[in-house]
Protein backbone atom coordinates (compact mmCIF):
# COMPACT_ATOMS: atom_id res chain seq x y z
CA UNK A 1 0.00 0.00 0.00
CA UNK A 2 1.71 3.14 -1.24
CA UNK A 3 -0.78 5.63 0.12
CA UNK A 4 -3.10 5.16 3.06
CA UNK A 5 -5.70 7.48 1.56
CA UNK A 6 -5.73 5.75 -1.82
CA UNK A 7 -8.85 3.87 -0.68
CA UNK A 8 -10.76 7.15 -1.02
CA UNK A 9 -9.60 7.65 -4.63
CA UNK A 10 -12.37 6.59 -7.04
CA UNK A 11 -9.86 5.84 -9.82
CA UNK A 12 -7.77 3.20 -8.01
CA UNK A 13 -9.80 -0.01 -8.04
CA UNK A 14 -8.05 -2.99 -9.67
CA UNK A 15 -7.99 -1.57 -13.21
CA UNK A 16 -11.79 -1.33 -13.17
CA UNK A 17 -14.09 1.00 -11.30
CA UNK A 18 -16.21 -1.18 -9.04
CA UNK A 19 -18.55 1.75 -8.48
CA UNK A 20 -20.37 1.04 -11.73
CA UNK A 21 -20.78 -2.59 -10.78
CA UNK A 22 -21.95 -1.76 -7.27
CA UNK A 23 -24.62 0.59 -8.64
CA UNK A 24 -26.21 -2.44 -10.25
CA UNK A 25 -26.94 -3.83 -6.80
CA UNK A 26 -29.55 -1.12 -6.33
CA UNK A 27 -31.66 -2.66 -9.09
CA UNK A 28 -31.88 -5.89 -7.13
CA UNK A 29 -33.76 -4.05 -4.40
CA UNK A 30 -35.72 -1.86 -6.83
CA UNK A 31 -37.17 -4.66 -8.92
CA UNK A 32 -38.14 -6.70 -5.87
CA UNK A 33 -40.75 -4.12 -4.88
CA UNK A 34 -42.80 -4.91 -8.00
CA UNK A 35 -43.43 -8.52 -6.99
CA UNK A 36 -46.75 -9.35 -5.35
CA UNK A 37 -45.04 -11.30 -2.58
CA UNK A 38 -42.72 -8.87 -0.84
CA UNK A 39 -39.26 -10.02 0.15
CA UNK A 40 -37.80 -9.80 3.63
CA UNK A 41 -35.65 -6.88 2.52
CA UNK A 42 -38.73 -4.94 1.43
CA UNK A 43 -40.50 -5.73 4.72
CA UNK A 44 -37.46 -4.46 6.61
CA UNK A 45 -37.51 -1.32 4.48
CA UNK A 46 -41.22 -0.73 5.19
CA UNK A 47 -40.79 -1.29 8.92
CA UNK A 48 -37.83 1.10 9.11
CA UNK A 49 -39.62 3.76 7.07
CA UNK A 50 -42.71 3.46 9.28
CA UNK A 51 -40.66 3.82 12.46
CA UNK A 52 -38.90 6.92 11.13
CA UNK A 53 -42.18 8.41 9.93
CA UNK A 54 -43.90 7.92 13.28
CA UNK A 55 -40.94 9.30 15.23
CA UNK A 56 -40.68 12.45 13.14
CA UNK A 57 -44.44 13.08 13.12
CA UNK A 58 -44.80 12.52 16.89
CA UNK A 59 -41.87 14.75 17.86
CA UNK A 60 -42.48 17.42 15.23
CA UNK A 61 -46.25 17.74 14.95
CA UNK A 62 -46.25 20.80 12.70
CA UNK A 63 -44.02 19.16 10.09
CA UNK A 64 -45.58 18.69 6.66
CA UNK A 65 -46.13 15.02 5.83
CA UNK A 66 -44.48 15.40 2.41
CA UNK A 67 -41.36 16.83 4.04
CA UNK A 68 -41.23 13.81 6.33
CA UNK A 69 -41.09 11.55 3.28
CA UNK A 70 -38.26 13.68 1.88
CA UNK A 71 -36.14 13.25 5.01
CA UNK A 72 -36.84 9.51 5.18
CA UNK A 73 -35.69 9.21 1.57
CA UNK A 74 -32.53 11.10 2.45
CA UNK A 75 -31.89 8.68 5.32
CA UNK A 76 -32.08 5.65 3.03
CA UNK A 77 -29.97 7.39 0.40
CA UNK A 78 -27.16 8.15 2.85
CA UNK A 79 -27.35 4.70 4.38
CA UNK A 80 -27.06 3.12 0.94
CA UNK A 81 -24.05 5.26 0.04
CA UNK A 82 -22.39 4.42 3.35
CA UNK A 83 -22.99 0.70 2.91
CA UNK A 84 -21.52 0.76 -0.60
CA UNK A 85 -18.26 1.97 0.93
CA UNK A 86 -18.03 -1.22 3.00
CA UNK A 87 -17.79 -3.36 -0.14
CA UNK A 88 -14.22 -4.25 -1.18
CA UNK A 89 -12.65 -1.99 -3.82
CA UNK A 90 -15.67 0.29 -3.93
CA UNK A 91 -15.29 4.04 -3.59
CA UNK A 92 -17.09 5.59 -0.61
CA UNK A 93 -19.06 8.62 -1.87
CA UNK A 94 -19.81 9.98 1.61
CA UNK A 95 -16.10 10.12 2.48
CA UNK A 96 -15.62 13.10 0.14
CA UNK A 97 -16.52 16.65 1.08
CA UNK A 98 -17.68 17.32 -2.48
CA UNK A 99 -20.58 14.90 -1.98
CA UNK A 100 -21.59 15.64 1.60
CA UNK A 101 -21.06 19.39 1.32
CA UNK A 102 -23.17 19.59 -1.84
CA UNK A 103 -26.00 17.71 -0.17
CA UNK A 104 -25.78 19.68 3.08
CA UNK A 105 -25.52 23.05 1.37
CA UNK A 106 -28.44 22.44 -0.98
CA UNK A 107 -30.82 21.31 1.78
CA UNK A 108 -29.67 24.03 4.19
CA UNK A 109 -30.08 26.77 1.58
CA UNK A 110 -33.56 25.48 0.77
CA UNK A 111 -34.52 25.66 4.45
CA UNK A 112 -33.05 29.17 4.79
CA UNK A 113 -34.74 30.53 1.67
CA UNK A 114 -38.06 29.05 2.77
CA UNK A 115 -37.71 30.43 6.30
CA UNK A 116 -36.56 33.95 5.46
CA UNK A 117 -39.11 34.40 2.68
CA UNK A 118 -42.13 33.15 4.67
CA UNK A 119 -41.25 33.72 8.34
CA UNK A 120 -38.97 36.75 8.34
CA UNK A 121 -39.87 37.98 11.84
CA UNK A 122 -39.48 34.53 13.37
CA UNK A 123 -36.07 34.06 11.75
CA UNK A 124 -34.97 37.44 13.11
CA UNK A 125 -36.04 36.41 16.62
CA UNK A 126 -33.73 33.39 16.45
CA UNK A 127 -30.74 35.74 16.13
CA UNK A 128 -31.32 37.13 19.64
CA UNK A 129 -32.20 34.43 22.22
CA UNK A 130 -34.84 35.27 24.79
CA UNK A 131 -33.46 36.89 27.93
CA UNK A 132 -30.33 38.31 26.28
CA UNK A 133 -29.21 41.64 27.82
CA UNK A 134 -29.58 44.59 25.48
CA UNK A 135 -25.85 45.37 25.53
CA UNK A 136 -25.09 41.84 24.27
CA UNK A 137 -27.74 41.84 21.53
CA UNK A 138 -25.41 42.87 18.70
CA UNK A 139 -22.79 40.34 19.81
CA UNK A 140 -25.38 37.55 19.98
CA UNK A 141 -26.57 38.39 16.46
CA UNK A 142 -23.01 37.85 15.23
CA UNK A 143 -22.62 34.58 17.15
CA UNK A 144 -25.97 33.18 16.04
CA UNK A 145 -25.32 34.19 12.43
CA UNK A 146 -21.97 32.40 12.40
CA UNK A 147 -23.52 29.37 14.10
CA UNK A 148 -26.20 29.25 11.44
CA UNK A 149 -23.80 29.70 8.53
CA UNK A 150 -21.49 26.86 9.56
CA UNK A 151 -24.31 24.32 9.90
CA UNK A 152 -23.84 22.79 6.42
CA UNK A 153 -20.09 22.57 7.04
CA UNK A 154 -20.53 20.78 10.37
CA UNK A 155 -23.03 18.36 8.82
CA UNK A 156 -20.63 17.50 6.01
CA UNK A 157 -17.52 17.24 8.19
CA UNK A 158 -19.28 15.03 10.77
CA UNK A 159 -20.31 12.49 8.16
CA UNK A 160 -16.97 12.54 6.32
CA UNK A 161 -14.91 12.20 9.50
CA UNK A 162 -16.88 9.19 10.73
CA UNK A 163 -16.66 7.44 7.38
CA UNK A 164 -12.93 8.08 6.98
CA UNK A 165 -12.05 7.02 10.54
CA UNK A 166 -13.60 3.57 10.26
CA UNK A 167 -12.21 2.87 6.80
CA UNK A 168 -8.70 3.90 7.81
CA UNK A 169 -8.78 1.52 10.76
CA UNK A 170 -9.84 -1.32 8.47
CA UNK A 171 -7.02 -0.54 6.04
CA UNK A 172 -4.43 -0.37 8.82
CA UNK A 173 -5.52 -3.73 10.24
CA UNK A 174 -5.55 -5.37 6.81
CA UNK A 175 -2.06 -4.02 6.07
CA UNK A 176 -0.83 -5.44 9.36
CA UNK A 177 -2.31 -8.82 8.50
CA UNK A 178 -0.36 -8.94 5.22
CA UNK A 179 2.95 -9.05 7.06
CA UNK A 180 2.65 -12.59 8.42
CA UNK A 181 0.12 -15.33 9.13
CA UNK A 182 0.42 -14.72 12.87
CA UNK A 183 -0.61 -11.10 12.46
CA UNK A 184 -3.40 -12.19 10.13
CA UNK A 185 -4.91 -14.58 12.68
CA UNK A 186 -4.78 -11.82 15.27
CA UNK A 187 -6.24 -9.05 13.11
CA UNK A 188 -9.00 -11.09 11.42
CA UNK A 189 -11.38 -11.12 14.45
CA UNK A 190 -10.71 -7.42 14.95
CA UNK A 191 -11.51 -6.66 11.33
CA UNK A 192 -14.76 -8.63 11.49
CA UNK A 193 -15.78 -6.83 14.69
CA UNK A 194 -14.84 -3.46 13.23
CA UNK A 195 -16.80 -4.18 10.05
CA UNK A 196 -19.91 -4.99 12.10
CA UNK A 197 -19.35 -1.80 14.06
CA UNK A 198 -19.04 0.17 10.82
CA UNK A 199 -22.38 -1.24 9.68
CA UNK A 200 -24.02 0.22 12.76
CA UNK A 201 -22.11 3.49 12.35
CA UNK A 202 -23.49 3.92 8.83
CA UNK A 203 -27.04 3.65 10.17
CA UNK A 204 -26.37 5.96 13.12
CA UNK A 205 -24.70 8.64 11.00
CA UNK A 206 -27.51 8.58 8.46
CA UNK A 207 -30.04 8.94 11.28
CA UNK A 208 -28.12 11.79 12.94
CA UNK A 209 -27.81 13.60 9.61
CA UNK A 210 -31.56 13.29 9.00
CA UNK A 211 -32.56 14.35 12.53
CA UNK A 212 -30.32 17.43 12.45
CA UNK A 213 -31.89 18.58 9.20
CA UNK A 214 -35.33 18.00 10.70
CA UNK A 215 -34.35 20.10 13.72
CA UNK A 216 -33.10 22.89 11.47
CA UNK A 217 -36.36 22.90 9.55
CA UNK A 218 -38.39 22.75 12.78
CA UNK A 219 -36.83 26.06 13.85
CA UNK A 220 -38.39 27.81 10.88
Amino acid sequence: MLNLFSIFDPSTSLYFSMNWLSMGLLYLFTFSCFWKMKSRVMYLYYITAKMLYEEIVVNFLKMNKMLVILFITMFFYLMGMNYLGLLPYVFTPTSHMSVTMSLSLSVWMTIMIFGWSNFFNKMMKHLVPEGTPIYLASFMVLIESISNLIRPLTLAVRLVANMIAGHLLLVLLSSLGEMSMMYYMFTLPLMISLTVLEMFVTIIQSYVYMILLVLYLNEV
